[in-house]
């Protein structure tokens, strides 16, 4: 089971809160939480929270490594595509507005490369040799 994570976890009570709900929602299997080492993620009452329910695996990613948590680039790009710039009626626009993203987002889904592309090479300057003249020298 996968999820995305919200502000509803900036809290130690609140994020606990969640992954209740995420192991009642997916009562059997394995659950893996990858977070960010924000410190509701991983203060000691969610430390000790979590050795209760064998089966959620909690993996936090390492301080100065925020370029493994894909999580952020993906739901900028989600965010653009399904909900910037629109008003929603009802739940039911929203859940429509997300599944059309998703799928187009889908369509045209790529790796990503981590890092800057090489930059092109530069051709070499052509170089003239320009001869000067002497008037004085040329009798």
């Amino acid at each position: 089971m996968a999820c995305l994570l919200g502000h509803l976890a900036d809290h130690s009570v609140f994020y606990q809160q969640f992954l209740q709900q995420v192991e009642d929602a997916d009562p059997t299997g394995q659950i893996w939480i990858v977070t960010d080492n924000e410190s509701s993620h991983n203060s000691l009452s969610t430390r000790t929270w979590l050795e209760d329910p064998p089966r959620i695996h909690h993996a936090v990613i390492p301080v100065g490594a925020c370029w493994l948590n894909l999580q952020e680039g993906w739901w900028r790009i989600f965010r653009t595509a399904a909900l910037a710039g629109r008003s929603f009626a009802n739940p039911d626009d929203i859940a429509y507005a997300t599944a059309l993203a998703t799928s187009q987002l889908n369509s045209r889904a790529n790796p990503w490369i981590w890092g800057r592309p090489t930059p092109p090479t530069r051709r070499l300057r052509r170089r003239y040799a320009y001869r000067l003249r002497n008037p004085a020298l040329d009798e």
